[in-house]
């Protein structure tokens, strides 16, 4: 049987980590498909000197790779919403199939993108494009099939993590972590995606869609990020026993769907609570199965090219099948997703930990109790520490009942009202992911 010939556009981190493994197991590779794969022509504006593409075409037009007649998969690794776009849908107007890393294109583009690939009958696979290495769409669309998924959570930016773990360890502020993740590489120069949750708003509206068959909204998705977050926080939920993670939390409800990345203060007994540095991990909770939990490297050179290869493999593995009979790519067949909405925040439901800055007044604490209890939330937890030295405020810390966002916003707008209360209340959500 010929083999089946790929084209790889982007040959830096990922793309050569896929050209490595591609060439580097390809012995393996072929006895999993029945035949081989091979790298017909890669598509790239600089040389990776940890690749040996000696007798590879080599061209530096994306354009030219996508209309090459001998390509059967065409990879996209370039990255962005623009020319990735144009490459993609160019590839499958030339009826070739694709695979892409790309996140951000999936998550904003991916319902036109889907629904050209279905015109052409050929398959957009994207496992690389969630938590790198750990293959948690596989598990999703295939592997739960049988259930009803009520809801999902995960760590999926491992810029993120790195930096809340480095903070509660060694008990570095933000903007100091911030700077070693950048010069560690794990950070970008800008890094707004990572730290301000966009990054992973994206991979988070990937995973809504393929657990509860709605199509991709990622405009919907509610982002809060991390960089108002502090030690003393940090610090006062450890002594509450939670861990604080910036957490991607997509739930279904009768209402509709919510779908939300911001802090989140976990209990420390949960496993997800106890993923560090720049590790992944999703937990899902399915009516049949329960939870279950996918870990591993959500970025780096060859676990996100394990992921990118996969793909490739599946693809070769499809390519004698009806477009009819493959595994849909958002899970559920186009023609009945659902139109369950997706939540504002205010209407999504959670406990929340609240710091308030008392002054040492009597009675400022009946006060806060009074306006939370006329709103229907009750205090689970609340501690009360000394009056900090420079401005004589005690830090009151509350852990409350689940409620919802709405009515929360109501109390902590009466809250800062107070004359007892000095700034802003400081709010984080709280999961218990049980």
């Amino acid at each position: 049987m010929k083999p089946v010939k790929v084209g790889i556009c982007g040959l830096g981190t990922v793309g050569g980590g896929t050209f490595n493994v591609l060439k580097r197991n390809a012995e393996e590779i072929a006895r999993r498909v029945g035949r081989g794969i091979e790298v017909a022509q890669i598509a790239a504006r600089d040389t990776n000197r940890k690749c040996d593409t000696q007798g590879v075409s080599i061209t530096n037009d994306v354009f030219e790779l996508a209309r090459n007649p001998e390509i059967d998969i065409v990879i996209e690794l370039i990255g962005g919403y623009t020319v990735a776009r144009d490459l993609v849908l160019e590839a499958i107007a030339q009826g070739k199939h694709v695979v892409t890393a790309n996140k951000a294109l999936i998550a904003v583009h991916g319902n036109e993108i889907f629904a050209k690939a279905r015109e052409k009958g050929v398959i957009v696979a994207f496992e690389a494009a969630v938590a790198g290495g750990i293959p948690v769409i596989k598990a999703l669309r295939e592997g739960l099939s049988a259930n009803r998924i009520n809801w999902l959570a995960g760590i999926i930016n491992g810029t993120g993590n790195f930096i809340l773990t480095e903070m509660r360890e060694k008990g570095r502020d933000f903007h100091d972590v911030l700077e070693e993740a950048q010069a560690l590489g794990y950070a970008e120069a800008d890094p707004t995606f990572d730290v301000e949750g966009i990054d992973a708003a994206h991979k988070l509206t990937i995973l809504a869609s393929i657990a509860f068959g709605i199509p991709l909204q990622f405009d919907k998705a509610y982002t809060e990020g991390i960089t108002q977050l502090t030690t003393d926080d940090v610090n006062y939920a450890e002594a509450l026993g939670y861990r604080i993670k910036h957490l991607g939390m997509a739930r279904r409800t009768e209402e509709g769907i919510e779908l939300r990345v911001h802090p989140t203060l976990i209990p420390a007994d949960r496993l997800l609570a106890n993923v560090n540095g720049v590790m992944n991990a999703v937990m899902v909770n399915g009516d049949a199965v329960g939870s279950t939990l996918y870990y591993g490297a959500g970025a780096g050179m060859e676990p996100t090219a394990s992921a990118v290869v996969a793909d490739v493999v599946d693809i070769a593995r499809a390519l004698s099948c009806s477009p009819e009979s493959r595994v849909p790519h958002l899970a559920f067949q186009p023609d009945v997703l659902s139109d369950h909405p997706v939540l504002p925040i205010g209407r999504s439901e959670s406990a929340y930990y609240l710091r308030i800055h008392a002054k040492d007044h009597p009675g400022v604490l009946a006060q806060v109790a009074a306006i939370l209890s006329e709103r229907g939330i009750n205090i689970e937890s609340i501690m009360q520490k000394e009056a900090e030295e420079q401005d004589g405020l005690v830090p009151m810390i509350l852990v409350t009942h689940r409620v919802r966002e709405e009515h929360m916003d109501d109390a902590i707008r009466a809250l800062e009202a107070l004359e007892g209360v000095a700034g802003k209340v400081v709010r984080i959500r709280v999961e218990q992911l049980n």
